[in-house]
């Protein structure tokens, strides 16, 4: 399947965001991976650099989305659920040479303190996969509010075990949260029904 001038140019950022961070990327490079002109991508991208990050932060959110989902639908037991994404990430970093770890992380963390459209992109893109967490904890039986902080907890400690997988080049930071998030959520007893008549 063909692919557009401008979702190559996406794509191609996205990929460099994962290898190099947003300091380390240049526009130049993003057109030269994306086999188009400079010219192209300030076409689609008037606003340069960091308009081409923002819609590469967008593309990656969709993207560890769909991958969220997946895992989080491949098990009944959201516990299991939770350690089969850890496991999966895992698995994909150590594939990609300990190179491609989370872009909305890289970018996040490098324009911390500017009131950005990066920033507001990757804000975004966290809230949607707690959401994703909360939503799948919510169809379990969990109550509202143990769902909610558990999603927080299980986004913020995968994303840190990503990072800290990466520096140490190895798979145990990521297995070992997932099993340890398999245990917390698991010793959190799912909400029961009202009997008929409580309060």
């Amino acid at each position: 399947m063909q692919t557009s001038t401008r979702d190559r140019i996406v794509v191609a950022a996205s990929r460099l965001l994962q290898r190099q961070g947003y300091v380390g990327t240049g526009i130049k490079q993003i057109a030269r991976e994306a086999d188009a002109t400079l010219g192209s991508v300030y076409h689609f991208f008037p606003g340069g650099k960091e308009a081409v990050a923002v819609a590469a932060i967008k593309y990656s959110d969709e993207v560890f989305a769909a991958v969220l989902r997946a895992a989080l639908d491949s098990e009944d037991d959201p516990a299991e659920a939770i350690d089969a994404c850890a496991r999966q990430l895992a698995d994909e970093l150590r594939e990609s040479g300990w190179i491609e770890g989370c872009p909305v992380t890289a970018a996040a963390l490098e324009t911390l303190g500017t009131d950005s459209e990066i920033q507001q992109a990757c804000a975004d893109a966290l809230r949607n996969w707690e959401r994703l967490v909360s939503d799948k904890l919510l169809r379990c039986g969990f109550a509202a509010r143990d769902a909610r902080e558990l999603a927080t907890t299980v986004i913020g400690a995968l994303e840190g075990a990503e990072v800290t997988a990466q520096v140490r080049r190895s798979e145990e930071p990521l297995r070992v949260v997932g099993r340890q998030l398999a245990r917390l959520v698991g010793s959190y007893a799912p909400a029961r029904p009202s009997a008929a008549g409580a309060p």
